[in-house]
């Protein structure tokens, strides 16, 4: 391995996988959740923010949907 490589003369390339980058965005949660999920972080060391984005993954794989029922 050397010591120092020369990056000048490098072609610069789109990133392949730019594709399956995250997106930021704004979501109003209640306390409680985020509650609920920064202390299952504590526990599994994982942050909360991927424990959602985990969560929410799985629901879109298995086409969960929420039981809504209006009163």
């Amino acid at each position: 391995m050397k010591k120092e490589y020369d990056f000048s003369k490098m072609k610069s390339r789109r990133n392949p996988y730019a594709s399956k980058l995250k997106r930021q965005v704004t979501i109003r949660m209640g306390d409680d959740v985020v509650a609920y999920f920064k202390a299952l972080a504590a526990d599994t060391g994982i942050p909360y923010q991927s424990l959602i984005n985990l969560y929410l993954r799985d629901c879109v794989a298995h086409n969960r949907k929420p039981e809504l029922s209006w009163h």
